[in-house]
């Protein structure tokens, strides 16, 4: 059985990469997960490191947590990535499952970042219909909550937000379903490979780097 690390965001294209290979019958090892350090929560979703701990314990998989600088370049974020990645190989973890849907320049960049470990990458979600898998997410009964939207694509009212047909219903025309696109990053708080749902508030929602708007959970 080959051995798998997870990189997870805590969101629902995560989730569904994780149940498909969970379902290959692979064996996951842990999920990897980027954190901003000046901020202690989940890099670009914006979630609180307590709340992604609570999770994996829910899910029942280790958690490797990568913490980079709010300023952090590329160079940073890759080696912090690479060390982390070698970390697990060195454990006989054989290939990195992403949650990518179809943007081929990000492919690329996780298949360049892969050359210098000894893992490959897998990506069970890949050029799948994400109007397909919006709607297999919410049929799963899977649960999540919009933390993040990007002002320029999505108004604020769509922050703090379930992810269910009333939210996809209400997006503007040309957005993708699964904000692949970046409109909008989510977070998981139940579903069918939760061993429990995860309990939270929704609080204060803010502006960051005046486009970017943020639904804290406590």
């Amino acid at each position: 059985m080959e051995k798998v690390l997870v990189c997870w965001s805590g969101g629902k294209d995560s989730a569904l990469a994780l149940q498909e290979i969970q379902k290959q019958g692979f064996e996951i090892v842990a999920l990897l997960t980027t954190l901003t350090e000046d901020y202690d929560r989940i890099s670009m979703h914006g979630v609180r490191r307590e709340l992604l701990e609570q999770q994996a314990e829910a899910l029942g998989i280790p958690l490797e947590k990568v913490f980079i600088k709010k300023d952090s370049s590329c160079e940073d974020y890759s080696k912090k990535m690479e060390d982390a990645m070698n970390k697990y190989t060195s454990l006989e973890v054989t290939l990195v499952c992403f949650g990518d849907l179809f943007l081929q320049d990000i492919r690329e960049y996780r298949e360049a970042q892969l050359k210098q470990t000894r893992a490959k990458p897998i990506f069970p979600l890949w050029k799948k219909d994400t109007k397909k898998l919006a709607e297999q997410f919410i049929d799963s009964n899977f649960k999540a909550i919009i933390t993040c939207v990007d002002s320029e694509k999505l108004g604020k009212e769509f922050v703090g937000k379930e992810f269910n047909q009333e939210f996809l219903n209400d997006l503007p025309e040309g957005t993708d379903w699964c904000g692949e696109n970046g409109e909008f990053h989510s977070f998981v708080y139940a579903g069918p490979i939760f061993k429990k749902p995860l309990e939270f508030k929704k609080g204060e929602i803010v502006l960051r780097d005046n486009r970017f708007y943020f639904c804290d959970l406590v």
